[in-house]
């Protein structure tokens, strides 16, 4: 399957990249919140362009491969472990999960200022819309991008 390019969307998501990498969180740690929720999503495409991106800011194979257990390792920070356990509650909508309590905002706060939490919050949505997209026209890693 192909879908057409709009120019009008194209745009439009160069504009909401721009306004997520001016937030003030690490390029890193945005590349770690895509893998979690493309994990997450199940799309192999945005899985595949998460590792690429975070292997280009210096991150390890190691901590890359344990993203997905991230709760029962020893290689995040506590800053890392908020911005992964609110993009785990932002994107499990589909499963009954609670979605993102008071507990898990607070959290998130700690760590981030209001302006990188709505980069955060936005990095987890667009994702999320790339995921959709991917998985409705069964686009497969590494085939366009």
């Amino acid at each position: 399957m192909q879908a057409a390019v709009n120019p009008d969307v194209t745009t439009a998501v160069k504009h909401l990249y721009k306004a997520i990498h001016s937030g003030g969180v690490a390029p890193g740690l945005l590349s770690l919140v895509h893998l979690r929720a493309s994990q997450i999503n199940g799309c192999s495409p945005c899985v595949h362009a998460s590792v690429t991106a975070a292997k280009q800011q210096g991150e390890t194979d190691e901590r890359l491969h344990s993203v997905v257990s991230w709760r029962e390792t020893p290689f995040f920070t506590d800053e890392e472990r908020a911005a992964l356990e609110l993009t785990e509650a932002a994107t499990r909508i589909q499963d009954g999960a609670q979605g993102v309590t008071d507990e898990i905002w607070d959290a998130a706060a700690d760590h981030f200022t209001e302006e990188q939490l709505s980069a955060l919050i936005l990095e987890i949505s667009l994702t999320n819309f790339f995921n959709r997209i991917n998985r409705s026209v069964r686009e497969q890693a590494g085939k366009t991008w």
